[in-house]
């Protein structure tokens, strides 16, 4: 009997800042993209079973199955347990300081996967099936002696090695290996797949080699969260929260990207799957405050060097995402030979939601870089892309877009596409009237600010909703109207903000620490959208209501795995996850309700503003 797949949830997540691989509770590795986090899948068994390939770890016998991060770090173990025996599985992908790498021989890219026997003896079964560019390739795998078994494609050089004798047969259509062994008490067994794209690949030994690399990369982990200055009652998801950022960094370039999934469904069965492995300018703002607020400083400031090269050759015009080095993803295209996941089709690489327009993304940039910089003035090159900005957004501002759900249907005049134009302008007023910035009419933006405010107050507001709508003129109910106080635009006591909050609760939450993003969404039975359950705990923290908002917010947490990881949607029903996972866009809102709790419990929290 086939046994059932893996739900969204029932993964974690592993990587080393460039990218990252999925590890179901059954130990086997389902998605693997290298080099990069967009590059084409190794393993790709969570979106096809039978065509994607995988890397499976586990014994033979009947198990209980728990798992967890060794603490503080990215370094998963899967501990599976019965009645004779106790073994361990131990997942990472090798990463260490610039320093460390110096000193010793280190790998380009390595993946390392060791079992270990805790007590008892037990027989583990291995299976290593690889289908290269997203499983349309069968590789064939050679025998390099001693160095292991090597497969490839063009410059691109894989490499498995192991303590054990691996024997690649054909079975069916694909070459894979199959090992079974039995481990007594004690006996640890190593296994490491390297990759390499430029000249001869790095192997460094097995055995203690091999341990000596996780100890250091256990120390890496613990060395960057030992930074975090969060100390409040949250710590242990906070912690997790920005682990789970960390990993889904691009080190190179410093872009955070969405989620390293792509066509996970917002809907099982449905259409609604999308490719998330690129960074999107609509985190900007959320990113560089949860980085600060966590005193990554340096972090922050490889996002925002990030922002600037990847704006650039666009500007004034933004692009809604970029890859991971500032350019524009690839075209939005179906692979057709892969079924989905639960046969969720199409299969997407790509994602068209680059060529939107979307005026949000002006106010998101803005706020990061004006809450980057602080009372400091921005350097020459950031001061013009400010201006151009404030520019564009008085010129366009009054056009209707896509709006921050990216909907493809047609172009709205969306409330919070006019927030965050008003966010622009609002921040580069504010700027210039501290001295920080020059180089445009003052009075123009002052003139465009107050027409936004007054669209916004007269065709937001929603008489027939009694709250802020979706979009001008419209009376359909959207959880984004709930940053409007987050943004400073209204304060979240005043009489409007509350009648909105309760409408939202009325038309949107289905339980507590669930919110519908919106009221499509909800008819098109999608998932409760995560994000959104965070915003309306800041918002609760905001109109004071400090006892609610933590029971709205220790909802929330609920629904995360048992590795306190989110996707981006929860089935209200049965409380799955949905979507992409895990979803940076999530943990960013989970970090953010947290640092406005305890920044109000303090009584050192700044509201923004309105003007």
């Amino acid at each position: 009997m086939t046994a059932p797949a893996p739900k969204i949830q029932d993964y974690a997540v592993i990587g080393d800042g460039r990218s990252a691989a999925l590890i179901s509770n059954r130990g086997s590795i389902d998605w693997l993209c290298w080099p990069r986090f967009d590059s084409p899948s190794v393993f790709g068994a969570i979106v096809d079973p039978n065509r994607g390939g995988h890397w499976s770890i586990c014994p033979t016998q009947d198990s209980k199955v728990s798992r967890r991060y060794i603490d503080k770090t990215n370094i998963l173990e899967t501990i599976f347990a019965n009645d004779s025996s106790k073994i361990v599985l131990t997942d990472f992908m090798s990463v260490t300081s610039e320093e460390n790498k110096r000193k010793r021989l280190w790998p380009e890219h390595e993946l390392v996967r060791q079992i270990k026997c805790d007590s008892g003896d037990a027989e583990v079964i291995v299976e290593f099936n690889p289908r290269l560019d997203y499983g349309r390739i069968e590789p064939k795998i050679e025998s390099v002696g001693k160095l292991g078994w090597r497969f490839g494609l063009g410059a691109h050089v894989y490499t498995l090695r192991s303590d054990i004798d691996l024997d690649f047969k054909q079975s069916g259509e694909s070459p894979h290996a199959i090992a079974k062994v039995r481990l007594k008490a004690g006996e640890l067994i190593t296994f490491s797949l390297n990759f390499s794209e430029e000249g001869p690949a790095v192997l460094p030994p097995l055995g203690d080699s091999a341990t000596e690399r996780l100890n250091l990369t256990i120390g890496w982990w613990r060395d960057w969260i030992a930074k975090s200055n969060y100390r409040g009652r949250y710590g242990r998801q906070v912690i997790r929260s920005a682990l789970a950022l960390k990993l889904l960094s691009y080190a190179p370039s410093g872009a955070i990207i969405a989620a390293p999934t792509t066509s996970l469904p917002e809907r099982i069965g449905g259409d609604l799957n999308w490719d998330y492995r690129f960074a999107w300018l609509r985190d900007a703002a959320f990113t560089v405050h949860t980085l600060f607020g966590l005193g990554y400083k340096d972090d922050a400031e490889a996002f925002v060097n990030w922002l600037l090269h990847a704006t650039n050759l666009t500007r004034p015009r933004l692009c809604v995402s970029y890859d991971v080095f500032g350019e524009r993803p690839p075209d939005e295209h179906t692979l057709t030979h892969l079924g989905g996941y639960l046969n969720s089709r199409p299969v997407r690489i790509g994602n068209l939601a680059s060529e939107q327009l979307q005026l949000d993304i002006y106010g998101e940039v803005v706020e990061a870089v004006c809450h980057f910089f602080g009372d400091k003035e921005p350097d020459h090159e950031m001061q013009k892309m400010l201006r151009q900005c404030g520019e564009y957004v008085c010129e366009h501002w009054n056009q209707p877009d896509n709006g921050m759900w990216e909907a493809r249907d047609k172009l709205r005049h969306y409330t919070h596409s006019r927030l965050m134009c008003w966010v622009t302008l609002d921040r580069l007023i504010e700027m210039h009237e501290c001295g920080r910035i020059s180089g445009f009419s003052i009075e123009k933006f002052k003139t465009a600010r107050v027409a936004i405010r007054r669209e916004i107050e007269e065709n937001g507001w929603s008489k027939k909703l009694g709250a802020y709508a979706q979009a001008c003129g419209s009376d359909v109910a959207d959880a984004s109207t709930l940053l409007l106080a987050y943004h400073g635009f209204e304060d979240a006591s005043s009489e409007r903000m509350q009648k909105t909050h309760a409408r939202i609760r009325e038309r949107l939450v289905p339980r507590i620490g669930l919110v519908h993003r919106n009221e499509q969404s909800k008819d098109r039975h999608e998932g409760a959208f995560a994000l959104c359950s965070f915003w309306e705990t800041d918002f609760l923290a905001r109109s004071g209501k400090l006892d609610e908002a933590h029971e709205v917010y220790e909802a929330a947490l609920s629904f995360a795995n048992d590795v306190d990881l989110f996707a981006e949607e929860i089935d209200p029903e049965t409380g799955d996850a949905l979507g992409n996972f895990p979803q940076a866009f999530t943990h960013l809102g989970a970090i953010n309700a947290a640092l406005t709790l305890r920044d109000i419990e303090e009584g050192t929290h700044k509201l923004k503003r309105t003007s």
